[in-house]
């Protein structure tokens, strides 16, 4: 029979709506009977791709016996946390408190006034491998329960006090300089694998934003082995099972040190912001192969992550036939039936596909040398290698695509989707692929047309129909950086006036008046027992770090002192965190990067669609210049009455008879005017 999860939208808690454990979803209703029955909560979250999740589910929550007690002791509450990522960030900070560590399936008991006193993450059935038991567990907590309650509440009444104080810092007035950036920096090459690349040892993840920040820092130091690092980073994940070399995307992580062995699922915000960091990579290098990377993870996320009305969707599985990785991985036979002999021993020799193979029997395909070494070993001409490869890489996909795929969240999150609109809006420029800007703009649509309430405000997420959920600060800071993207890919002013809405709504509702920076949750939101502030870099941005970015990049396009200040001071809120922990602010440093500058607004009079005018924007798209906000209108119409770049056009026109004119802006002064040709010149000499 059913549980009480069998009418939620979300695919996770579907998942559990035939356990026998009596789930509820987090609601009123749950709450108010665990008050009433006097009942301890357990509270379980996780997320649809979570392979441990499933192991847990199918270990413990589909046994009767475990369920039985669960249901005769406790009030169960499943809960995702791509659905709810305010809960699951309290509830995994009293994790950590708890066990020094986090992760997912996360497992919480709470009083009934949802205060944690005891939790963990993954536990099995019954006791293995040195671990207790989930019914041992079980037990144990309801022995504490009834027998030594008094102890259990004063436990969780410490915690809550502690949860609350984590989320409460505050402007720490220190001074924002270079200081921050170098002192990340040191400590990022400290801990960088220069034989592997990554940070740090197994399990490796991507870390985007530390990527970043070395890309960045090698423009104020080009001494420094910051580009060295970030360049080493790309070709290493680029090159291992990570990434998909016949789909495209990447995978969530690498088990391993050498980013071999990925866990397998596929996340709409990984490949969002790894999309973003090979975009960067190829404009600071020239390097193709980053760009080919950029175009190939993109068309993953539009192939295969696109809801049919636009929104991108947020997971694929790593398991599917109940195996990890079964859909990802061949074996030699397999591949020389589909290529042939020839072609399909060199494909194999190629991508380290072997009869004994490189994971449990099979093969993860992956480049133990470039392609370009490889052919050069072989004394082959690398263009045609190359072009063999491509076509044989088509047709063991055209084969892979008729497997059975890995189940998918289909869900649409606001916060994820801002990410990857702001990836496929600087793809646009930087690859000179307008069907990026078409698929960023037509998300954006969906989301302003699917997931507005009747004031106004987001909604989270979005499935079959329904959108649902408050939406967090993630969300309004992640769509309006979007939004500035697509202004300066597009020139539709629509983009700017949406992140300006947005903005404003942020400022409202999440602002920290007295202390600075911005809570996760907005003022109107239900109460939990903490009202956190997010300035900590997951797999994702901070909140906060993006609305610094957002205040940075809207005040140079509005010319607004004002969010200037909001920018800097929500800046400040991080400075401690960004000297104690750099790996887990990267986000923050970017924006510490921008604030420092030198920062420069581009402004432009002419046809961005032609002639000198778009041959100075393709140009200046494919350079790294991070910190440049751009602004263009045609010099054959006035600026719309009442437009917000009033300011920025502010006293400037086209210079007579010019294909276009140009200025450039820095530090509130603004260089004379040049003509389009003569900035395309001035930036191929200067791409800084």
């Amino acid at each position: 029979m059913a549980n009480r999860l069998t009418h939620e939208s979300s695919p996770y808690l579907l998942q559990h709506a035939a356990n026998p454990v009596d789930w509820r979803p987090w609601d009123q209703a749950a709450i108010a009977e665990a008050v009433e029955a006097d009942k301890p909560i357990f509270l379980s979250i996780g997320y649809s791709a979570c392979h441990w999740c499933h192991v847990m589910e199918h270990e413990s929550f589909e046994n009767q016996e475990i369920a039985d007690y669960l249901n005769e002791h406790f009030v169960s509450i499943k809960v995702d946390r791509e659905e709810r990522p305010d809960l699951d960030q309290i509830y995994m900070n009293a994790v950590q408190m708890l066990t020094g560590r986090g992760g997912w399936p996360m497992s919480v008991f709470l009083t009934p006034q949802l205060k944690p006193f005891f939790g963990g993450t993954y536990w099995p059935p019954t006791p293995r491998g040195g671990m207790p038991g989930f019914d041992q567990v079980l037990k144990a907590v309801m022995d504490a329960w009834e027998n030594r309650r008094a102890i259990a509440l004063e436990q969780s009444e410490k915690f809550a006090e502690r949860l609350q104080e984590i989320g409460q810092a505050e402007d720490s007035g220190e001074q924002i300089d270079l200081h921050l950036l170098d002192d990340a920096y040191k400590y990022l090459e400290s801990i960088y694998d220069f034989r592997h690349g990554g940070f740090g040892g197994a399990p490796k993840f991507p870390h985007t934003m530390d990527i970043e920040v070395c890309l960045r820092y090698s423009r104020r130091q080009p001494s420094s082995r910051a580009l060295e690092m970030a360049i080493h980073n790309l070709d290493q994940m680029a090159r291992g099972g990570i990434y998909d070399h016949l789909g495209g995307g990447f995978a969530r992580y690498s088990v391993d040190a050498r980013w071999l062995v990925p866990h397998f699922e596929k996340m709409l915000y990984d490949n969002a912001l790894l999309a973003g960091v090979y975009i960067d990579g190829y404009r600071a290098t020239g390097r193709e192969d980053f760009a080919r990377v950029a175009r190939e993870t993109c068309d993953y996320v539009l192939h295969y992550l696109t809801d049919e009305a636009g929104g991108f969707q947020s997971t694929e599985d790593a398991d599917s036939e109940g195996e990890e990785g079964k859909f990802y991985v061949w074996t030699p036979q397999e591949i020389v039936d589909i290529l042939g002999e020839g072609e399909g021993r060199r494909f194999c020799e190629i991508f380290d596909v072997s009869e004994s193979g490189n994971f449990e029997g099979k093969n993860i395909l992956n480049l133990p040398q470039s392609i370009e070494d490889w052919g050069a070993a072989s004394n082959l001409d690398v263009v045609e290698l190359r072009r063999e490869l491509d076509v044989a890489r088509q047709q063991l996909l055209q084969v892979r695509d008729k497997r059975i795929r890995p189940a998918k969240d289909d869900k649409v999150l606001v916060s994820w989707n801002g990410l990857m609109i702001d990836s496929l809006a600087r793809a646009a420029g930087a690859l000179s692929e307008p069907k990026y800007l078409i698929a960023a703009e037509r998300a954006a649509d969906f989301v302003f047309d699917k997931m507005i309430d009747d004031s106004g405000r987001l909604l989270h997420s979005y499935r079959h129909g329904v959108a649902k959920l408050a939406a967090y600060l993630d969300d309004y800071a992640n769509l309006a950086n979007a939004c500035i993207s697509l202004y300066e890919a597009s020139f539709a002013e629509r983009w700017l006036k949406r992140a300006i809405e947005l903005t404003n709504l942020m400022m409202r509702h999440f602002g920290d008046p007295v202390g600075g920076g911005y809570y996760f949750t907005a003022d109107d939101h239900e109460k939990l027992i903490a009202r956190n502030k997010d300035l900590y870099d997951n797999s994702v941005p901070s909140g906060n770090s993006m609305a610094a970015v957002v205040l940075l990049r809207l005040s140079a396009l509005l010319g607004n002192t004002e969010l200037l200040d909001e920018a800097v001071t929500t800046i400040r809120v991080a400075a401690p965190l960004m000297k104690k922990h750099p790996t887990a602010t990267g986000q923050m440093l970017a924006a510490v990067d921008r604030y420092l500058g030198p920062a420069r607004e581009v402004v432009i009079f002419g046809n961005a669609d032609s002639g000198a005018t778009h041959e100075f924007l393709a140009e200046l798209r494919r350079s790294y210049t991070p910190n440049s906000a751009i602004a263009c209108v045609s010099s054959e119409k006035a600026l719309p009455s009442g437009s917000p770049l009033a300011p920025i056009f502010a006293g400037k026109g086209p210079l007579p008879e010019a294909d276009g004119t140009v200025y450039v802006c820095e530090n509130f002064a603004c260089q004379r005017p040049v003509t389009a040709a003569e900035a395309i010149a001035d930036l191929r000499q200067s791409p800084a």
